[in-house]
């Protein structure tokens, strides 16, 4: 290994690469992996080594939706010499111990975020270029904070998107990184027309409905692309970063690092059930981005069966399998302690009306607490998502915290003068809020984000307009992102509120030893002088 135990034989560069990399905790482990990848006679390690170490084989994709170019698994075979030859510098024996952690530090180092977009960029551009893919992006230098400019097509941002995506999904939830695999792509179009729609003068002529991703020639400039990616997808570079973490982690228990392991099939089926929910994995990854930490791998894990034990059931309610009402809704949310995702897939017109042109989308919100019984609005944090056909994060603004309103009909009051609305709400106020789904689970209504002055502004479907807009419930689903605890809990309070309703059911006599403790005569004693008062007896 490069590293030398005499203290006299470490040179200031060699100190400075091992000190950064004490500060992020990967030293032990990039050690171990230099004994591995490093060639004993020259104690580098050769290129070809370090290319196949990152390098992704992508046979047979397919997607969901759209048509994959046929320059993309080229893209991704070309994707390990890009990361080597933009950050591990070599000399002619390969690459030395001080090149490797300088190396893993460009790449998985602390750094701002405009930085490390630039480096997914460059990363992507340079793949590009070596799949004889039309060079787009231009940089000004090699620095890794330099100005980028340039633009980049709807294709592009598509392909761009989808190697991140196979990233992630390498570096996450497959237990094999790398190898051989027939997968499919998730639609990721609610994503790049989210970059279309603010990175483009499209105007009205553009139906998010009904268009087709590679036929547009819109060129979208590099600069609102960056934009846009850290609006709306901060986390997007993460995928990169763990890839490379994982990849190098991998070689310490890997036996034969130039062979890639084989993947197994049993991911198509979870693929399959996962997209008959509305949450599909290209959803669930989209929102992904937008977060960091525990929600961002619990939703992960709610649509990539592969990455989960199996022990958890994180969908706690689906209108369309538990039966549609707030009191449905209710008695499955109820007890849970914990993050949720709501989804609401609606329609603008009667889809049972045979009508071609009702245009159905769909909105999300997450909720950091659990759902309480509430006639006025409450919470600590959360955000609204346009999902579908075009993605959209709305966070919190930090003004007001109108995050959930959730109320069912009041017990114990026989006349109230001024009854509060009945459903589920999310921002604005009380008769005015940003969205509120009835009782029935029949209508959501969406109103205009001047009314609302919790979560950001921007619209929740496209086309929203100033006026509210009532729309017909098609679907509901609820998911539960506090992780096992949170479901064992519910569980745990679900089989106590049964002991408890089975008890109140059951009235045992032999417990009354005489008259004055019967049921009866209580009953009598009520009704012959109702006011009267009694002491408990204690």
């Amino acid at each position: 290994m490069g590293a030398s135990s005499s203290t006299e034989q470490v040179s200031v560069e060699q100190r400075e690469a091992e000190s950064l990399a004490v500060s992020i905790g990967v030293l032990p482990m990039l050690q171990k992996a230099f004994s591995v990848l490093a060639d004993p006679q020259t104690n580098t390690i050769p290129l070809r080594s370090l290319q196949q170490c990152f390098s992704l084989v992508f046979e047979n994709p397919t997607s969901e939706a759209t048509a994959i170019p046929p320059n993309f698994q080229g893209l991704l075979s070309h994707l390990g010499s890009s990361i080597v030859d933009l950050f591990f510098l070599a000399d002619k024996g390969g690459v030395s111990w001080i090149e490797f952690l300088k190396g893993y530090v460009k790449c998985c180092g602390r750094m701002s975020a405009s930085t490390s977009f630039n480096m997914l960029f460059r990363v992507f551009a340079m793949a590009a270029v070596k799949a004889d893919i039309s060079a787009k992006l231009l940089f000004e230098s090699d620095d890794s904070d330099c100005k980028m400019s340039g633009f980049l097509t709807p294709t592009d941002v598509l392909m761009l998107l989808w190697m991140c995506y196979v990233m992630s999904l390498n570096s996450k939830i497959l237990k094999s990184f790398g190898g051989k695999g027939d997968y499919s792509l998730p639609d990721l179009s609610h994503l790049v027309l989210s970059a279309v729609l603010l990175c483009a003068e499209v105007g009205n002529d553009l139906n998010p409905w009904d268009c087709d991703i590679l036929s547009m020639a819109v060129p979208l400039p590099a600069g609102k692309i960056h934009m846009w990616a850290l609006k709306t997808v901060p986390s997007l570079p993460d995928c990169f970063t763990q890839f490379v973490h994982g990849r190098i982690q991998k070689t310490i228990t890997q036996k034969n690092e130039l062979e890639p392991s084989c993947l197994s099939g049993h991911d198509l089926s979870a693929t399959a059930v996962c997209n008959t929910n509305l949450l599909t994995q290209g959803r669930a990854w989209a929102i992904s981005l937008t977060l960091r930490g525990t929600l961002s791998e619990e939703i992960l894990k709610a649509c990539f069966p592969s990455c989960s034990d199996g022990t958890s059931d994180s969908l706690l309610y689906r209108s369309s399998f538990h039966g549609k009402g707030l009191n449905r809704f209710w008695s499955n949310v109820e007890g849970y302690n914990g993050p949720m995702l709501i989804l609401v897939a609606a329609s603008l017109g009667d889809v049972h009306d045979g009508d071609g042109n009702v245009k159905k989308w769909i909105l999300g919100a997450l909720t950091h607490q659990a759902f309480e019984n509430k006639d006025m609005f409450y919470g600590s944090s959360g955000s609204l998502y346009a999902i579908s056909p075009v993605f959209n994060v709305l966070s919190s603004s930090g003004k007001e915290k109108n995050f959930v309103y959730s109320h069912l009909h009041p017990t114990g009051r026989v006349y109230d003068p001024h009854p509060k609305p009945v459903g589920v709400a999310f921002g604005g106020s009380i008769r005015n809020e940003r969205i509120f789904i009835d009782e029935d689970f029949a209508k959501v209504t969406v109103r205009h984000h001047a009314a609302d002055k919790t979560y950001q502004s921007g619209s929740l479907f496209p086309n929203q307009g100033f006026l509210p807009v009532e729309a017909l419930v098609l679907d509901v689903e609820v998911w539960g992102l506090g992780g096992r605890t949170a479901k064992e809990m519910q569980n745990k309070y679900k089989k106590r509120e049964e002991l408890f309703t089975e008890q109140r059911r059951k009235v045992d006599l032999k417990t009354f030893s005489n008259w004055e403790d019967s049921p009866e005569k209580m009953m009598m004693d009520m009704t012959s002088n109702p006011n009267r008062v009694e002491r408990e007896d204690r």
